[in-house]
């Protein structure tokens, strides 16, 4: 009954907002509101997000911090870590206050959370007084919920601004991170904070890379701050990890960190779960599974393969989600016909959308034939195959969309999934010879 009331009330009526902000009362209230003995950190963006609250965490841990964290994909208390089996990246107000629990009764003195627009919108997060927000960038997406980007902006916008109307926790500054190459940064920069921290590639940020080298073993740079250089050495690669890195930098700065401990912590820091996670394979060709779902993440993605000079040919696998945010379908498709040499259009969560009207959506903007380098295959997993058996000595395969989810929703319906296992057997069935490339 419950279910069917919440589908005839939009996502953002007044009172199904008011009911969530009641909720969020009763939830810090329940758990004696958990938070006000840890320093919060909020990272907001639509893209990197997830990226960048694993590197500020694992970094906190290696600085020998007691760390929670909860991002769209995993879950870590202290040396603890956890899938998020949700496929949310705001969770329901009381798991994330029970999540706050628990890890107070850890001991844990910070908290990195990734906040995305919905669980803003949805007051998710109310309640929570928090002390550092940090902005990876922004780009269109969740327009369902939203239904302009002045509203996806300004939501986000939100806890920017009420940073300063929490209450100061003793040695803790109230501190903004803005990336300057955002779309509307200039919107963020207006407002009011304690401590602004700025990072870009460019002179107008006060923290620019320098000296910038990336190999397939990592990367290195140079970060001048008005009062020191760090130099960075990564096994982190991908030129967007330069971005997150710096983000994690004026974390880190903000509690006040050596540049020594800011270099070693960063050099233990050997990856980031499931994203950009590869394959390779004995036909020196390599799969990639990222959770790029927008337009900007596509485009990043793609653009950096392309920057690959022992590159061949790009072949991505990809399907626009459900009825979420439909306008942003046809700049995903003009991105992914225009920077990969082969597409194949496949199955995601479908929901309750029909699996042609997808198709319909995405045709008119795939800038070429089907057969003609583009195939549709249904089937997600007939669609991995396909990939991988068209592979050939120094081609890039993008599995996109589902990174490490562990099931497929079909007409409402959980089926067990997991993209780089189903690409892991089929590779191995090639080597085995029980497929013929």
């Amino acid at each position: 009954m419950l279910n069917k009331l919440k589908r005839l009330v939009a996502l953002d009526n007044p009172l199904r907002l008011l009911y969530h902000k009641i909720r969020a009362v009763i939830a810090n209230v329940k758990y004696g509101f958990p938070h006000k003995e840890m320093t919060i950190i909020w990272v907001t963006g639509t893209n990197w997000k997830t990226t960048t609250c694993n590197i500020i965490a694992k970094w906190l841990r290696e600085a020998g911090k007691k760390v929670f964290m909860f991002s769209t994909v995993n879950i870590i208390v202290n040396d603890e870590e956890h899938t998020n089996t949700s496929k949310m990246t705001s969770p329901d107000v009381f798991t994330l206050q029970e999540w706050l629990s628990y890890a107070k009764k850890q001991w844990c003195e910070i908290a990195v959370i990734e906040t995305a627009s919905h669980g803003i919108k949805m007051n998710r997060i109310w309640g929570i007084n928090y002390d550092i927000v940090c902005l990876t960038n922004i780009s269109q997406d969740h327009l369902d919920l939203h239904g302009t980007m002045h509203d996806y902006v300004q939501t986000k916008l939100k806890i920017f601004k009420n940073l300063m109307f929490y209450s100061r926790k003793k040695g803790v500054k109230k501190t903004w991170v803005i990336n300057m190459d955002a779309n509307y940064a200039d919107l963020f920069l207006a407002e009011t904070y304690d401590t602004l921290f700025t990072y870009w590639k460019d002179y107008k940020a006060n923290l620019q890379p320098n000296k910038t080298t990336t190999s397939i073993d990592g990367t290195e740079f140079d970060l001048k701050i008005p009062w020191e250089n760090i130099h960075i050495k990564t096994s982190l690669i991908w030129d967007f990890n330069v971005y997150n890195i710096m983000c994690a930098v004026w974390v880190f700065t903000s509690f006040g960190f050596s540049r020594e401990l800011i270099e070693s912590s960063i050099a233990k820091v050997t990856g980031i779960p499931w994203r950009m996670d590869s394959i390779s394979s004995e036909d020196w060709f390599k799969v990639y599974i990222d959770y790029a779902h927008t337009e900007d993440a596509l485009r990043n993605v793609l653009e950096t393969f392309r920057g690959l000079k022992w590159v061949k040919r790009i072949i991505t696998v990809f399907w626009a989600t459900w009825d979420r945010d439909k306008s942003k379908r046809p700049i995903m498709a003009q991105t992914i016909s225009e920077l990969s040499d082969i597409v194949i259009l496949t199955e995601d969560d479908n929901y309750s959308e029909d699996v042609q009207d997808i198709i319909k959506d995405m045709l008119p903007w795939i800038e070429r034939k089907e057969w003609e380098d583009f195939w549709i295959i249904a089937d997600r997993k007939e669609a991995i195959r396909t990939a991988i058996l068209s592979a050939r000595k120094w081609d890039i395969v993008l599995l996109a969309g589902k990174w490490d989810e562990h099931s497929i929703i079909r007409n409402h319906w959980a089926d067990d999934w997991h993209d780089k296992t189903i690409a892991q057997e089929i590779i191995k069935e090639i080597w085995e010879n029980k497929l013929v490339k």
